[in-house]
């Protein structure tokens, strides 16, 4: 028996418009109203979370790729980098002129490029570019924009002294091993072509997710994870019912025990009344 349900958010709970469907708010109601936990396992941060999703009541949050996890009630879960795991991510993105982000308990804060590629808007513009088109003509044309520029180098805004959970860097699909070299202490995790999520190592949503369940005394075979790409894989194959989204990647749909509609095609409501938990 499924007792909870865990959603990725981008390309899955919310739509290509960016908004909750109406199916799924009122599936995850029912579904609460049966005695389910309902909560997300993402890699956006506290702040993101409660901003794009305060529609929706929800029980758990795993947060940062599982590096910081809490209920309404209590923090289960925290882990930040080591201070020289840190200082490897910062040397690489100076040495190398990659724009980063750097995700605290209550902000983000770093690139101006890398917040717009994060925010809503630069989601829906990254799924309309070319999977072709060069990760470096676009970091050169979008730096080329004023306002989004860096004004301080990373190392003068004082990261190096603060509690980072999650870096999210401008990075293309290739240089994922060259990077991973750089950075031994870390894993990448990876939710669109442009840019990577580096996580103190053995991080992941699933890792996130387990933390939860022992708070809660579940089992992984009685939970349900919803995703779509390949950063959501390791949930879907470790969870009792893996249910990978319509418009998802190839290998998250191949990890997944069911794929079910699109995010904008009634996805959750359609796989959750599939295994009859509405």
């Amino acid at each position: 028996m499924i007792k909870a349900i865990f959603f990725d958010i981008d390309g899955t709970l919310l739509s290509a418009g960016g908004h909750v469907l109406p199916s799924t708010k009122k599936a995850i109601r029912a579904a609460q109203e049966r005695g389910i936990l309902v909560g997300v396992a993402t890699g956006r941060d506290p702040a993101k979370v409660g901003r794009l999703l305060k529609c929706l009541p929800l029980d758990m949050y795993v947060t940062y790729n599982g590096q910081l996890v809490y209920t309404n009630e209590d923090l289960v879960y925290s882990r930040t980098f080591e201070r020289e795991a840190l200082e490897q991510i910062v040397s690489y993105a100076d040495q190398n002129s990659r724009s980063v982000n750097f995700g605290l308990r209550e902000q983000v804060i770093g690139s101006r490029l890398m917040k717009l590629g994060q925010s809503v808007i630069g989601q829906r513009l990254v799924r309309f570019l070319p999977r072709s088109l060069p990760v470096g003509f676009m970091k050169g044309a979008l730096q080329k924009i004023h306002f989004l520029r860096s004004d301080l180098h990373y190392r003068r805004m004082g990261i190096l002294d603060q509690p980072v959970y999650q870096c999210m860097m401008f990075s293309p699909v290739a240089g994922d091993r060259r990077l991973a070299a750089a950075l031994p202490g870390c894993d990448l995790l990876r939710s669109n072509t442009f840019s990577v999520d580096i996580v103190p190592k053995g991080g992941s949503k699933l890792a996130g997710i387990q933390h939860v369940l022992t708070e809660k005394g579940i089992d992984t075979k009685e939970v349900m994870a919803f995703g779509d790409h390949l950063n959501d894989i390791d949930m879907l194959k470790g969870v009792g019912i893996g249910v990978a989204m319509g418009n998802g990647q190839q290998q998250a749909k191949a990890a997944a025990d069911y794929v079910t509609g699109s995010n904008n095609s009634d996805g959750i409501a359609q796989a959750l009344r599939h295994y009859r938990i509405i």
